[in-house]
């Protein structure tokens, strides 16, 4: 390969390996017969198939390299195996058409890819880690991808400005999205469904984040855990059938607006489609939030709940009805705000319990 980088073609085939793939160069793109092309990682000593850093990279944690492309080939590992691809210091990367799968590490891994990564378009599925790990990324992109049955679909630490839309995420062993210690970032149309564990997990100080038009639906962990975020926005969201606390807002975060979202579960007019349970908004120690024009209808138990001492919690024009499912008998409220300091006006609130209708 030239000091000046270049288009490699790969050929139709099946490439085994036991020791990674290197690449170096910068102005290069690996272009590959879609998934005909198939690098198969052999290794079992936890081995990236393909690694892509700057030549002295391992000297020098500051090296950086430019503008390499992956598009169109599959890789795939062993439950021994290591990453799909492990890219370190590389700058503007453009990873599309991909496929990545059944890799013992994470799918894709992009550590100090600082500027402009881009994420399209490709299918990340059954990798024993992430799927798209990011570890300090700026300017980020992920659109457009597939993730399946990866342990979590997608986490990005100490970063800047992901932008994530319009991604498919499905069946995963644990989270959706885990973000931490991430700034002014967001996520929207995706569709997060089936996890383990929860959808949208915001941790380590995270704050200036929008949750917004995506689809959370029967994940069995929760749906967007605010564990420590600031300054962040949930709107416009469906959560159906998220069974424990589709949004809850912890004791390290606040100054939050949950907006114009739907909680619901498989109510279809005149019957319900499946008796799965959903539930709405928990707030636990948290203050500054916003709970506003949302509907929450055929959840298990109430609407809103409050969990020690809450601060200016302002819940207003909000729409409640066919509440507390799961106490059949008896009469519950539908909302339970002991030891909040809330002003509550214009809900319109449906006065029978399904108990007593």
């Amino acid at each position: 390969m030239p000091e000046g980088g270049g288009l490699v073609k790969l050929p139709p085939g099946d490439f085994l390996l036991t020791r990674p793939l290197i690449l170096t160069r910068e102005n290069t793109r690996i272009e590959g017969a879609g998934a005909a092309t198939h690098l198969i990682n052999r290794n079992k000593e936890s081995q990236p198939a393909f690694i892509i850093r700057p030549a002295s990279r391992l000297s020098d944690r500051q090296a950086r390299i430019w503008r390499v492309q992956l598009a169109d080939f599959r890789i795939s590992g062993n439950p021994k195996s290591g990453d799909g691809v492990r890219a370190e210091g590389v700058n503007e990367i453009y990873i599309h058409g991909m496929s990545v799968d059944h890799n013992g590490g994470h799918g894709i891994n992009l550590i100090d890819c600082y500027e402009d990564p881009r994420i399209c378009d490709s299918i990340i599925t059954y990798n024993g880690d992430a799927g798209l790990n990011i570890l300090s990324g700026h300017d980020i992109v992920v659109n457009g991808n597939q993730f399946e049955e990866n342990r979590d679909a997608v986490r990005c630490i100490d970063s800047f400005n992901l932008c994530m839309n319009g991604n498919n995420l499905d069946d995963h062993l644990r989270h959706g999205v885990v973000i931490e210690n991430t700034y002014g970032s967001v996520l929207s149309g995706n569709m997060i469904e089936e996890c383990r564990g929860t959808a949208v997990v915001l941790d380590r100080d995270c704050y200036g984040i929008t949750i917004s038009a995506n689809v959370i639906a029967h994940n069995s962990g929760g749906g967007v855990d605010l564990r420590d975020a600031w300054g962040c926005a949930v709107s416009a969201n469906t959560f159906t059938i998220v069974a424990q606390r589709a949004v809850a807002i912890g004791p390290g975060s606040g100054r939050i607006t949950v907006t114009g979202n739907n909680f619901s579960n498989a109510h279809i007019g005149p019957g319900v489609k499946r008796d799965d349970p959903a539930t709405g908004v928990t707030l636990a120690h948290t203050s500054d939030v916003v709970i506003s024009g949302n509907v929450f209808t055929g959840l298990a138990a109430e609407a809103i709940k409050a969990e020690g001492e809450c601060k200016r919690i302002v819940i207003v024009g909000n729409a409640m009805s066919d509440l507390s499912r799961s106490a059949l008998g008896r009469a519950t409220p539908a909302m339970d705000l002991s030891g909040a300091e809330a002003v509550v006006k214009d809900n319109a609130v449906e006065k029978e319990s399904p108990a007593e209708q």
